[in-house]
């Protein structure tokens, strides 16, 4: 990885962090599995495990019944300059996420 994506990651890893904070600031959601995620793989790590996983994390219902959905790491994958670090699939697995619960981005 070249010093440019390495600073990228770490910005990435930030943003998640600063993610938790919002939640908690603008919700009575506290994502306590999320942000034990990021402190054990790291903002990039805890992303793409979610990603992955077969089924979306509750976290992300939890989101849409608060309303929300701009705090999930779906939606934060999927800006600039944060999509660069994830791939077509987990962009789409993303997309089809928030589309099925509803949210245009």
């Amino acid at each position: 990885m070249s010093d440019p994506d390495k600073d990228l990651v770490a910005k990435f890893d930030a943003e998640m962090r600063g993610l938790h904070q919002r939640t908690v600031a603008e919700t009575d959601y506290r994502p306590t599995y999320f942000i034990q995620m990021v402190h054990e793989r790291g903002g990039l790590g805890a992303a793409r495990a979610l990603l992955h996983a077969a089924k979306p994390a509750a976290g992300l219902t939890t989101l849409w019944e608060k309303g929300p959905l701009d705090l999930s790491v779906e939606a934060v994958i999927l800006r600039a300059p944060w999509s660069a670090l994830f791939t077509d699939q987990e962009r789409a697995t993303a997309r089809k996420r928030l589309h099925d619960l509803g949210y245009t981005l």
